[in-house]
C-alpha cells in the first residue's frame, strides 16, 4: 500500500531557545560531556558552546586543546578562567605582513605573560605552539622547569631566543615527543644543544632545526635519532652531508617525513652512492620530503625508491631544474601537494600536469623576486598545463611575471573546486600582457566559478569590477589580500558589504581611503583582524573607526616623517580592551 504523501509528519524547525530545556531533559551532563570530549574542531566546540548554558559549561570543562588566533584578542587570565583543563595552546602573535618586514622589531607578542598564568593555572600542559611570537631564552627555560609533562614545542617565524633556549628544552623535558623550529628569527649560537638531551632520552617523534644555519654535533644527531625508536619526522640543516643523511636513514628507516641536508657534488664515491641508495629504499613509509640544499641531479636518482608513497614534496630550498623535476616526478604517483622555485619554468610544470594527476595543492614561489627575468620563470603556459592535468587541484600559490585573464579562466574552468587561490603577479600593476586590459576578468572567473573559494589573493592592474565581483559572488570567502592594485573605495565597499563571512582582510600599497575603512565598521567585530599599510586612510579616519567600535583596538603603526596619515592601520576584535604593552611607536585610539 503507498503511502499518501499528503499524510507524512512535516518536518519542524529548531527552536533554538527550547535549546536548553532540551539539552536539560535529553542529555544529562555526563552523556554532554563524553559527547562534547569527542569534538576536535576548535570552531564545532565554539559553536557547540553558544547554544545553551549547559551546552557552555560542557564545553568548558571537557576542552584540553585551545587555538587563539591573536595573541592581544584576549587576556592569559581570561583563558584560565574559563577553561580550566587546557594541556594543548596554539597562540598566534603579531600580523602577517610581519613576514615581509612591514612590522618594526619590539612590536609585541610576547609569550611571558602568557607562560607566567599558565604555570600557575595549567601545571600539566603538554603541547605549546607559537607563531610569529617574541620568545626569549628565558622565557624558553621557563617553560622548560614549569611543566614537568610538557611534550611538544613548536615555534614557526618567532625571534628573540638563541640555541641555548632550544638546549634548556632538551635538557629539561624529559618526556618531549616534538620539537619544531621552523623559520626563525634566532640567534644560532652553536650546534651543542643537541648534546643537551639526556642519553636515556627516547620519547622524540617529531625533531625539525632544517632553518637553523649551525654546524651541530653529528655524532650526538646520530646517537639521538637512534635511541629514538618512535622517530616519525625528522628535519636536518643543510650542514648535514650525504653521508651524515645515510647513516640517518639507517637507524631511522620507520621515518614518515624527512628534510634532507646538503646535496653538494663530489661527496660520494660509488660505494656510499649505493649505501644512501639502499638506505631510502628501505624507507618503506615516506610520505614527505623537502630540503635538498645544493641539490645535485647526479644524486637525486637515489631518492627514487622512496618516491612511490610520497604524497608531499617540497622543493622551495633550492633551485631544481625542468629536467630533473621531470625525471623525479615521474616516481612520484601519489603526490597530493608540491612546492617548488620558479626555476622550473614551465616545461617543468607541464612535468606536473602529465605525471601528478592526484595533485591538489601547488605552491610556485620565486627564485629571486626582484629580478624579473622571464628566463627563469613560469607563465601562464605552466599553470595552464598543471591545472588540465590536474583536476583535483584546490590549492594554488603562484608567483609570476605575466598573467592573461583568459589564462586564468581555463585555470579554474578546468579547476573549479579551488579553496585557496593566490596568485601573486610580481610587476605593481601589471595588465593582461596580450590585451593590456585590467585583470578584472580574470579573478570575475575565479570567484564566479569556485563556489568553496575561502581565500583569495588579487594582484595585477585592477579596477573596481574585480572588487563588485568579490562583493557578489565570493559567498564563502573568509581571507583576502590585495597588494599594489585596487580601484576606488566603492570596490572595497562591495567587498566588505558582500562577504557576509570574511573574516581576515589584508590590504597594502592601495589606493583605498577613509571611506573603504569606515564602510566596514558594522563587519569588523565579527572579523578577526584588519590590516593596511601604504593605503590613503588618515588618521582621522582611523579616530573615527575607534569612537564608533569602542570594543575594537584600533592601532597605528607610525613612522617618522608621518603626518596626518596612517602608514600602517592594524584593527582586531578583543575582548581584553587596548593592550598594555604596546611601544611607543605604535597609537592605540
Amino acid at each position: 500500500m503507498e503511502m499518501n504523501p499528503s499524510l507524512k509528519k512535516p518536518r519542524e524547525s529548531v527552536d533554538l531557545s527550547k535549546m536548553s530545556e532540551l539539552s536539560q531533559s535529553a542529555f544529562p551532563d555526563e552523556v554532554l560531556e563524553k559527547v562534547l570530549s569527542l569534538v576536535q574542531s576548535h570552531k564545532d566546540r565554539n559553536s557547540a558552546s553558544l547554544v545553551c548554558k549547559d551546552w557552555y559549561n560542557a564545553e568548558r570543562w571537557t576542552r584540553t586543546k585551545l587555538f587563539i588566533g591573536n595573541c592581544y584578542s584576549v587576556t592569559p587570565e581570561i583563558v584560565a578562567r574559563r577553561f580550566p583543563k587546557i594541556k594543548s595552546v596554539t597562540l598566534k602573535g603579531k600580523p602577517r605582513f610581519s613576514d615581509f618586514n612591514l612590522v618594526p622589531e619590539n612590536w609585541g607578542a610576547d609569550i611571558q605573560a602568557w607562560l607566567d598564568v599558565f604555570a600557575k593555572v595549567y601545571p600539566f600542559l603538554e603541547e605549546l605552539r607559537l607563531k610569529r611570537m617574541a620568545v626569549t631564552d628565558e622565557s624558553l627555560e621557563f617553560l622548560a622547569k614549569s611543566f614537568l609533562g610538557f611534550k611538544a614545542l613548536s615555534l614557526l617565524s618567532c625571534d628573540g631566543f638563541s640555541t641555548d633556549g632550544i638546549g634548556s628544552i632538551a635538557a629539561h623535558c624529559k618526556n618531549l615527543t616534538e620539537l619544531d623550529i621552523q623559520e626563525n628569527g634566532m640567534d644560532d649560537i652553536s650546534g651543542s644543544w643537541l648534546s643537551c638531551f639526556p642519553d636515556d632520552f627516547t620519547s622524540l617523534e617529531v625533531l625539525n632545526f632544517a632553518s637553523m644555519n649551525t654546524e651541530i654535533s653529528k655524532d650526538a644527531l646520530e646517537r639521538l635519532v637512534g635511541r629514538c625508536k618512535s622517530l616519525r619526522v625528522l628535519k636536518v640543516n643543510k650542514n648535514v652531508t650525504l653521508p651524515q643523511l645515510q647513516r640517518l636513514l639507517v637507524r631511522a628507516p620507520q621515518l614518515m617525513e624527512l628534510g634532507t641536508g646538503c646535496f653538494l657534488p663530489d661527496q660520494l664515491t660509488s660505494r656510499q652512492y649505493e649505501e644512501l641508495e639502499s638506505a631510502f629504499s628501505n624507507c618503506k613509509h615516506l610520505h614527505s620530503l623537502s630540503g635538498f640544499w645544493e641539490a645535485n641531479r647526479r644524486y637525486l636518482p637515489s631518492l627514487y625508491a622512496a618516491c612511490a608513497s610520497l604524497t608531499f614534496l617540497n622543493l622551495s630550498y633550492e633551485t631544481i631544474r625542468s629536467g630533473e623535476l621531470s625525471k623525479l616526478l615521474l616516481h612520484c604517483p601519489n603526490l597530493r601537494r608540491l612546492w617548488v622555485l620558479d626555476t622550473v619554468n614551465d616545461k617543468g610544470l607541464e612535468a606536473v600536469g602529465t605525471s601528478c594527476p592526484l595533485l591538489e595543492e601547488l605552491r610556485v614561489f620565486p627564485a629571486d623576486p626582484f629580478e624579473e627575468d622571464m628566463d627563469h620563470g613560469v607563465t601562464e603556459s605552466g599553470f595552464i598545463a598543471v591545472s588540465a592535468g590536474c583536476p583535483k587541484l584546490q590549492y594554488v600559490l603562484y608567483f609570476c611575471w605575466q598573467m592573461t585573464n583568459a589564462a586564468v579562466a581555463t585555470i579554474v574552468h578546468n579547476c573549479p573546486n579551488f579553496t585557496h587561490f593566490r596568485l601573486c603577479i610580481m610587476s605593481p600593476g601589471q595588465p593582461d600582457y596580450l590585451t593590456n586590459e585590467p585583470m578584472d576578468e580574470a579573478f570575475g572567473a575565479v570567484v564566479k566559478t569556485c563556489k568553496k573559494l575561502q581565500r583569495l589573493s588579487v594582484s595585477g592592474r585592477l579596477t573596481d569590477l574585480t572588487f563588485e565581483y568579490i562583493g557578489k559572488y565570493a559567498k564563502n570567502l573568509e581571507t583576502l589580500s590585495v597588494a599594489f592594485s585596487g580601484g576606488t573605495d566603492w570596490g572595497m565597499q562591495c567587498v566588505l558589504d558582500g562577504c557576509s563571512k570574511l573574516r581576515k582582510l589584508e590590504i597594502r600599497d592601495s589606493p583605498f581611503g577613509n571611506a573603504a575603512l569606515l564602510s566596514g565598521m558594522g563587519k569588523y567585530e565579527s572579523m578577526r583582524c584588519l590590516w593596511m599599510s601604504a593605503c590613503r586612510v588618515t588618521m582621522n579616519g582611523c579616530r573615527i573607526l575607534a569612537r564608533e567600535r569602542p570594543r575594537l583596538n584600533v592601532e597605528v603603526i607610525k613612522d617618522e616623517h608621518s603626518d596626518d596619515y596612517a602608514d600602517k592601520l592594524y584593527v582586531y576584535r578583543s575582548v581584553a580592551g587596548p593592550r598594555r604593552d604596546a611601544p611607543p611607536f605604535v597609537v592605540t585610539l
